[in-house]
């Protein structure tokens, strides 16, 4: 009996893991309390407001008798079968005494990227258990391949303000009728109900495909995600909760950090999620001892940079989020022992199923968080960067001031071998003895005296050349005259 219950435990985890269909949570019909400034459905003695210049489409499920209504200048009532309004006969109601103005509550603040308005569900559309497997904020979200369901017999208004001038998807679900192609979308939105239902500069497209790459899809809603955070943290009285560890992982599409470990995998066309996600949920989370944990699993684009600064591309990686239950210096431990036993199983079959490499981090409880290895070494090298960069900027400014002569550097002139030589070789001067000219072959002893200059002179010279001597201070001119 024991057994069963594990295997239907897995079974249910695969169908987490299988599932991307995403259903929207609120809704604008009359019925719902919540719709209602005073929490409750107006009674026979109330009056019914509407704003005039609000737009609503409002789903009525059953009869009401209704002291007054103020309906809005645009707006649609969608009735059910056997569903209207009719005027207080002034009979006695016992639930209703009050005989109150009851105002619709205001619904264009329901955002499209807000992940609290969104839930998981199952290919049948059975709401799925919060259960081991989750997603990252980012993904909370439909995604480009998703499916959304609008459930059945509900009217709703969404704001579909992007960052994207076109959010895909590949089908929606409204009024219990599966819209899966661009056609049959199209059409939709040529009817009158659309633009009470979606409203904001976004819009949306079913392309009726999904995921054609085995090794997953990235879920596309990265340029949206600064709104993803602002509505969920807005939600949450807009700061991240405190981290139980001291340097809190930041998975890509998650907004805030988080304790326990990440691992990033590169992969080769070979790599299959679905299939490596069931062998994860097979073989290591479905055991007793990673109860406590749980796993988000999906492919992302991490951005590149140039020296850690210049954005340069993005690659694709497969990125795992492993969480779990414990507390204080517990924290994050079992998720790490579990993100310890993935990588020695990439190490032993990462070529078969498709992975190149990976790289783990964790961040615990514990002041002996592997994790704070890894910051200590992104630490040394954005400083080793940082300097590099600062040598690089210096040099090139000497060069540039160098080239525009507004700097000048002093010449060093290397020492050369003669210039010893001649140092050791200089003539004794107590040597009478002169010296050899080269020239002539001729040794020189003596000056000659002024009166014997002549003399000298022409006996130097070979008599059968001519020597001419160019007196700058002497003018021809001045002679022939």
């Amino acid at each position: 009996m024991k057994r069963l219950f594990f295997l239907l435990g897995v079974l249910r985890l695969l169908a987490a893991a299988a599932a991307v269909y995403k259903q929207w949570i609120p809704n604008t019909n009359f019925e719902t309390a919540s719709n209602w400034e005073k929490g409750r459905v107006p009674c026979a003695s109330d009056v019914v407001r509407f704003e005039k210049n609000k737009v609503v489409s409002v789903f009525v499920g059953s009869p009401h008798a209704l002291t007054d209504m103020y309906l809005p200048l645009n707006g649609e009532f969608v009735l059910a079968s056997g569903a209207g309004f009719a005027a207080f006969d002034g009979s006695w109601d016992p639930g209703c005494d009050s005989g109150a103005t009851v105002r619709f509550a205001d619904a264009e603040h329901h955002a499209w990227f807000d992940p609290t308005l969104w839930q998981a569900v199952s290919p049948d559309r059975e709401l799925e258990p919060s259960g081991r497997i989750f997603s990252v904020d980012e993904e909370r979200v439909p995604c480009r391949y998703d499916d959304v369901i609008f459930q059945p017999e509900t009217s709703f208004r969404v704001n579909v303000d992007s960052s994207q001038r076109v959010i895909h998807l590949r089908s929606i679900s409204l009024m219990g009728q599966e819209l899966s192609s661009p056609e049959a979308w199209a059409g939709y939105l040529r009817g009158p109900s659309a633009p009470l239902q979606f409203h904001g500069n976004g819009t949306l497209r079913v392309t009726g495909t999904g995921c054609p790459d085995k090794s997953g899809c990235a879920c596309g809603n990265a340029p949206d995600g600064h709104r993803i955070c602002a509505a969920l943290l807005g939600a949450s009285g807009r700061q991240c909760p405190a981290p139980a560890c001291q340097s809190p992982l930041q998975p890509l599409g998650h907004c805030c950090g988080v304790c326990g470990a990440t691992i990033n995998l590169d992969f080769t066309p070979d790599f299959d999620l679905q299939k490596y996600q069931d062998r994860l949920v097979q073989g290591l989370l479905s055991q007793p001892k990673y109860a406590s944990v749980r796993m988000a699993i999906s492919k992302v684009h991490k951005a590149q940079t140039f020296l850690g600064v210049i954005p340069r591309s993005s690659t694709p990686l497969i990125q795992i989020v492993l969480i779990d239950d414990g507390a204080g210096a517990q924290t994050g431990s079992t998720a790490e022992q579990l993100a310890a036993d993935i990588m020695e199983d990439v190490a032993q079959h990462g070529e078969t199923l498709g992975i190149s490499s990976g790289k783990m981090e964790a961040a615990t409880g514990s002041a002996f968080s592997r994790q704070a290895g890894s910051h200590a070494l992104n630490r040394i090298i954005a400083g080793t960067v940082s300097g590099l960069l600062f040598s690089l900027l210096l040099l090139g400014g000497i060069l540039f001031l160098y080239r525009k002569g507004k700097l000048r550097l002093p010449t060093l002139r290397p020492p050369r071998p003669w210039d010893g030589a001649e140092e050791t070789a200089s003539p004794d001067p107590a040597s009478d003895k002169g010296f050899d000219n080269p020239m002539f072959g001729v040794p020189l002893q003596e000056p000659p005296s002024t009166d014997c200059g002549e003399e000298t002179l022409q006996e130097m010279a070979p008599k059968d050349h001519q020597v001419f001597y160019l007196n700058p201070l002497y003018d021809a001119s001045e002679t022939e005259t």
